[in-house]
């Protein structure tokens, strides 16, 4: 491994402790967060493949809220921090470490893939790739949800300064355009205020493999 995975790796290894107490609440104050999530995991259940991967799963606790949603979840992490973390948190949840360019999932496996924040800081040459693994693993049907802060208006993504490690934002539409290279139709989607005084909207895309 090299590069920026290795950076980010680093990055969140040393912000474990901080970053798990700033989302142990489980998103209980972000709403439209939360009602995506639940629309993803009935359309998930509805598949009559319950499970799912929470890719870049942090310190597990949406991987704990899919479980609590009826699917059958697991996370995974590039940070070994984070997954050691998100182990001790849930102790009945499965938790690995992996890249999200390179899943430890067999293909068509999956009836789901939530992607919450955790994209932002793959550079936009490399996005395609990633795109590309999360399909791989969804069976026909299968349901990808990915967040992610994105451009007002505008046909190309910008770099910013992350409190972690750099990420990048992006216009929705071209965003969907790449899960549409990947064989993923994106069939809806939540914009919503500005996350910071860049003015970025938090962005929340969810599509379905063809």
């Amino acid at each position: 491994m090299g590069g920026h995975q290795d950076r980010t790796r680093a990055a969140y290894d040393g912000v474990v402790e901080l970053y798990a107490s700033l989302f142990a609440d489980r998103l209980e104050t972000r709403p439209l967060d939360r009602a995506m999530i639940s629309t993803f995991a009935e359309l998930v259940r509805a598949t009559g493949n319950p499970r799912a991967a929470d890719a870049g799963c942090g310190p597990g606790h949406l991987t704990a809220m899919l479980h609590d949603l009826g699917l059958d979840a697991f996370g995974l992490d590039l940070s070994p921090a984070m997954v050691a973390h998100a182990r001790r948190a849930h102790p009945g949840l499965r938790f690995e470490e992996a890249r999200m360019e390179s899943l430890p999932v067999e293909d068509s496996a999956l009836g789901g893939v939530l992607a919450h924040y955790s994209t932002i800081h793959t550079p936009p040459a490399e996005l395609p790739a990633l795109l590309a693994e999360q399909a791989r693993v969804l069976a026909p049907g299968g349901l990808f949800l990915v967040s992610f802060l994105a451009l007002p208006e505008g046909p190309d993504p910008v770099r910013y300064d992350h409190k972690v490690a750099p990420a990048y934002s992006w216009p929705a539409d071209r965003y969907a355009e790449l899960l549409a290279e990947a064989g993923l139709t994106t069939f809806a989607r939540l914009l919503h205020d500005p996350s910071s005084e860049r003015g970025f909207l938090e962005a929340h895309l969810l599509a379905r493999r063809s």
